[in-house]
C-alpha cells in the first residue's frame, strides 16, 4: 500500500486555517497540524484549534509555544493596546493595522519547515489572503514567494533536491468565496474562532476579523453559526 503524502497544515483554529485543513484533506494528504502559541491575548483560539484538528482527522497537532509578546508592538500580544473596533473597510485597507504582529507569518512558517522536514512532509499549508487581508504585510504573494525560495536553500529536503511547498490556497478568495469553499467541504465553522477580542468566549463582533468574517458569511449566502457578544 502506498504512503499517504503528508502535508502541514498551519493551524490557529479560525475560519481560514480550518479552510486549509480540509483542503488538505480534500487533496488526499495526510495531515499535521501546527499551532504556535505565540503570547496571543486571543489563546482561546489555540483550544479551538485542538477541536477542529481532531474533528476533521488531523494525523497529528503540535502546539509550539514561542512568546512574540517579549517584543510587544500588537494589540494581539499587548494587553494595553486597544483592539481597533467598528472600523470601515475602507479604514481597514488603509495601512498596517495595530494588530500586526511583527514576523509572526514569518516564524510560523520557520517552524513548520521544522515540522515538515521532521514528519517527511513536502508541502507547508497556510491560510494566508491577499483579498480580505486587513493590510498585513506578511498575507500577500512577494512574502510566500520569497519564504519559498528560502525553503529551497534553508532546509536539507532543498538542498538534496525535495524542495518544501508553500501552499496557499485561499491568496486569492474573498471572504465570502472561502466560506463557499469551506461550506462545499462540509467544515465545521461553528468550531472556528477569528475574534481579536474575544468577550466571555464570545466573538466581539467588532474588531476587523470579525466584521470580515461576518461580511463573508453575509456575501456568500450562509447562515453565520458564529456565537457574537454584539449581533449587528
Amino acid at each position: 500500500m502506498a504512503k499517504a503524502k503528508r502535508a502541514v497544515v498551519l493551524l490557529s483554529g479560525g475560519l481560514d486555517s480550518t479552510t486549509c485543513l480540509a483542503i488538505a484533506r480534500a487533496e488526499g494528504f495526510e495531515v499535521h497540524c501546527l499551532s504556535v502559541d505565540y503570547g496571543q491575548r486571543h489563546r482561546g483560539e489555540l483550544a479551538r484549534a485542538r477541536r477542529v484538528a481532531r474533528t476533521l482527522g488531523a494525523a497529528q497537532h503540535r502546539i509550539v509555544k514561542v512568546d512574540l509578546s517579549a517584543f510587544g508592538g500588537s494589540a494581539l500580544t499587548d494587553a494595553r493596546i486597544a483592539v481597533p473596533k467598528d472600523r470601515s473597510e475602507r479604514r481597514m485597507g488603509q495601512d498596517i493595522p495595530v494588530t500586526y504582529v511583527p514576523a509572526r507569518n514569518t516564524v510560523m512558517l520557520a517552524l513548520a519547515l521544522a515540522d515538515a522536514e521532521t514528519v517527511g512532509a513536502e508541502d507547508v499549508f497556510i491560510g494566508v489572503n491577499a483579498v480580505d487581508y486587513s493590510g498585513y504585510p506578511d498575507c500577500r504573494p512577494p512574502f510566500l514567494r520569497a519564504f519559498e525560495r528560502l525553503a529551497k536553500v534553508a532546509t536539507k529536503a532543498g538542498v538534496e533536491g525535495r524542495p518544501l511547498r508553500i501552499r496557499a490556497p485561499l491568496l486569492k478568495l474573498s471572504k465570502a468565496g472561502i466560506i463557499r469553499l469551506g461550506s462545499a467541504l462540509d467544515v465545521p465553522y461553528r468550531m472556528t474562532m477569528s475574534c481579536y477580542d474575544p468577550v466571555r468566549g464570545r466573538a466581539c463582533g467588532r474588531c476587523d476579523a470579525c466584521r470580515l468574517r461576518r461580511k463573508g458569511f453575509a456575501e456568500a449566502g450562509v447562515a453565520d453559526p458564529t456565537l457574537y457578544a454584539k449581533q449587528p
